[in-house]
């Protein structure tokens, strides 16, 4: 019944001279995400997005599909009428009734939008005769105009468009109309959450793991492998690079003080990551850090951790508690697999008892012992990496 798809944007609604950048954004993005599923046809026209579905469409697919674009906070399965003359849209609001709901028995209200605002019947005039036609019709119905069963919605503008459902977007931005961030990505809950949260503000994302065998298995590769899939289903595709950083952590746990450990390969490791953000046509570096999490994440951690970037380094995580990151990442799908037995490199030389408020002098003086090789390894480390493009 359903040929067609009213998408629905809210912020973007809000860019002034820029919305039609924006709206271009949303637009390529529906187009490729379909794309994979079918013919399907995407137009703008006066503040509304439609996608015409082929003949031979899946409906669930494509549902669950819009259901994954940013910048959509919702859209409707619409019943179209390709005329807009009142007797055309009469008869298509008692067929969409007729043929849509089970049971005629329901309490309902006419909404309207004109997109022409020439048509000869003003919005009121137009939802009052819905309402006429409609309760001639089926007997059993009744109007509530405050609190309905059915919300029925009728758009005149070169067709009539009729639909009562709304499916909830993700909202957010449109991916690429904010440019490109390097994501720092492991096996854990928060990394993925945090390439997610911040793709829904139109970042596009590309990512790098840090991989130390033996200490770290194939099996805790392949798990990242399998998180940066599931997160390109929201993100686009995702140039995933893999590092090899065995020998730098090695180098540094026989070199420097245990208890700096921790603070002074997470600085290495955002060094690696500003390198190939640079390579790549990335501006920022994502991590999912959250402050107080863990030994690392304090102030006067992240603040070490900051001054070996000259890239700005955002954290959409920071202020949430770990029970919000858990929801999100069970709403993506990303929880089931992060929560596989597999470490990853952060894990394994973890020190008893690290420094929680590093002294950035002191931890610049602890690297200074690692001067005679460190700059070759990260060049080895950086030069071998395999990359892997990503797609859902």
């Amino acid at each position: 019944m359903y040929k067609c798809f009213l998408i629905k944007y809210s912020e973007i609604g809000l860019k002034g001279k820029n919305r039609n950048y924006f709206e271009g954004c949303l637009v390529t993005r529906i187009k490729n995400v379909l794309g994979k599923l079918g013919d399907y046809g995407v137009y703008r026209e006066q503040g509304r997005v439609f996608v015409e579905c082929p003949e031979d469409y899946d409906y669930d697919d494509t549902v669950e599909a819009l259901g994954t674009i940013f910048g959509i906070s919702g859209y409707a399965p619409v019943f179209v009428v390709e005329q807009t003359d009142w007797d055309s849209v009469a008869k298509g609001v008692c067929d969409y009734v007729r043929d849509y709901f089970d049971s005629h028995s329901f309490t309902f209200k006419v909404f309207c939008k004109r997109g022409d605002k020439s048509y000869f019947k003003t919005s009121p005039e137009i939802c009052a005769d819905a309402g006429e036609v409609l309760l001639n019709a089926f007997p059993d119905l009744k109007v509530d105009v405050h609190n309905p069963d059915v919300k029925l919605t009728v758009e005149i503008r070169n067709k009539t468009y009729i639909y009562s459902d709304c499916l909830p977007g993700p909202g957010g931005m449109p991916v690429g109309c904010n440019g490109r961030a390097m994501l720092l990505l492991s096996g854990g809950i928060d990394s993925p959450v945090a390439g997610y949260m911040i793709a829904k503000r139109g970042v596009s994302v590309d990512a790098v793991y840090f991989h130390a065998p033996p200490y770290t298995s194939e099996r805790a590769k392949q798990k990242v492998v399998d998180l940066a899939r599931i997160i390109s289903r929201y993100t686009g595709p995702i140039n995933l690079n893999i590092v090899n950083f065995t020998e730098i952590q090695m180098y540094i746990y026989e070199t420097c003080p245990h208890e700096q450990l921790t603070i002074i390969m997470r600085r290495y490791m955002m060094r690696i990551a500003e390198i190939l953000a640079n390579r790549g046509d990335s501006i920022a570096l994502v991590t999912g850090e959250s402050i107080g999490q863990v030994a690392s994440q304090t102030v006067q951690s992240l603040t070490c951790t900051n001054a070996v970037c000259d890239m700005p380094v955002f954290r959409p995580l920071i202020a949430f508690d770990k029970e919000d990151i858990v929801k999100i990442s069970e709403k993506i799908g990303t929880y089931e697999t992060s929560v596989l037995p597999y470490e990853d490199c952060c894990t394994i030389f973890v020190a008893k008892h690290p420094v929680t408020k590093p002294i950035l002098h002191i931890i610049e003086h602890s690297e200074k012992l690692l001067e005679e090789k460190i700059d070759e390894m990260v060049k080895t480390a950086v030069d071998t990496r395999e990359v892997i493009r990503i797609k859902d």
